[in-house]
């Protein structure tokens, strides 16, 4: 059976890197179900371009409406091997941290945390205040691995491009579901 993975994108910038994360996900074979803010849907738009949530949806096994609280990934009952949110907006983080499962994304981030399951926020702020840090700790306290989209710059990246898949690459391999496919530092020349 092919890996069961849920990606969220809320409506922070970098929402590139969750479209990125789907494709990188779709292309190993995961069964990837998808929930996108109505705040990300509009900067998938001014980001990545007008056909940006047709190609997302391309990608993915489901795509789940927001407000579907009774969807199947709302439930712990659902298998599944992991969660990404990609862009995550300090908005859903302190929600996710908070215990506010108000919509479909927060809820499913409430159902990994709860089922001891990996749940990866790439937290996308900057710079940050004392709530976003304590948001962030309580979070991680939880059970969440926060993984904000820094570039990594050793590698030499030729393009706004390379950034993407790279960040987008280590989340998945943060999963530890495939053989990890990020660029990987290899010491000193």
């Amino acid at each position: 059976m092919n890996p069961r993975v849920v990606v969220g994108l809320s409506g922070a910038s970098g929402a590139a890197i969750g479209l990125r994360i789907v494709e990188i996900l779709d292309e190993r074979g995961a069964d990837v179900h998808v929930v996108v803010s109505r705040a990300a849907e509009l900067t998938l738009r001014e980001e990545v371009g007008p056909d940006a949530l047709s190609r997302l949806r391309e990608r993915a096994s489901k795509v789940h409406d927001i407000d579907s609280i009774g969807a199947t990934i709302a439930s712990g009952s659902f298998p599944t091997r992991g969660m990404i949110v990609a862009p995550c907006s300090m908005r859903t983080l302190a929600s996710i941290a908070n215990c506010l499962a108000d919509n479909l994304l927060t809820r499913a981030a409430d159902v990994h945390l709860k089922e001891r399951r990996p749940l990866i926020l790439l937290a996308r702020e900057t710079p940050l205040h004392l709530g976003h840090l304590r948001a962030m700790t309580a979070a991680t306290e939880a059970g969440a691995i926060i993984m904000p989209p820094a570039p990594a710059f050793y590698l030499k990246p030729q393009s706004v491009a390379d950034i993407i898949d790279q960040i987008a690459r280590r989340a998945v391999d943060l999963l530890r579901l495939f053989e990890p496919t990020a660029a990987q530092w290899r010491g000193e020349a």
